[in-house]
């Protein structure tokens, strides 16, 4: 897995941006909770599909950032989370046990 560290509320500007040229997932994890880094875990043995960029949060050092995020795409916060953004809009979100790769990649191919 290639992820690119989100670190800033600048990036999720650069992140819209992107979107409308290529879905852009961002994965929140939270350093501190088993179901988290099962999740983690689980997509980083998984193939990425190409296509995709990953983007990793570390909630927990950026709960700011978290916080903007659940504003900006107006999706509720949860810990684990992904999000898979397209053209400025949240299309996918799935949290805990049902991130999942292949739920992902059908996703962003159905866009």
């Amino acid at each position: 897995m290639n992820w690119k560290t989100l670190t800033s509320d600048e990036q999720l500007t650069e992140i819209n941006e992107a979107s409308a040229h290529q879905p852009i997932v961002i994965f929140k994890h939270s350093t501190r909770c088993s179901i988290s880094s099962m999740a983690k875990s689980r997509l980083e043995r998984a193939v990425a599909p190409t296509g995709l960029t990953f983007y990793y949060l570390d909630l927990i050092a950026h709960r700011d950032v978290s916080n903007k995020i659940a504003d900006t795409w107006r999706i509720p916060h949860e810990s684990p989370q992904v999000l898979l953004i397209r053209n400025g809009v949240c299309v996918y979100d799935e949290s805990h046990n049902g991130i999942r790769m292949e739920e992902i990649e059908e996703k962003a191919a159905s866009l």
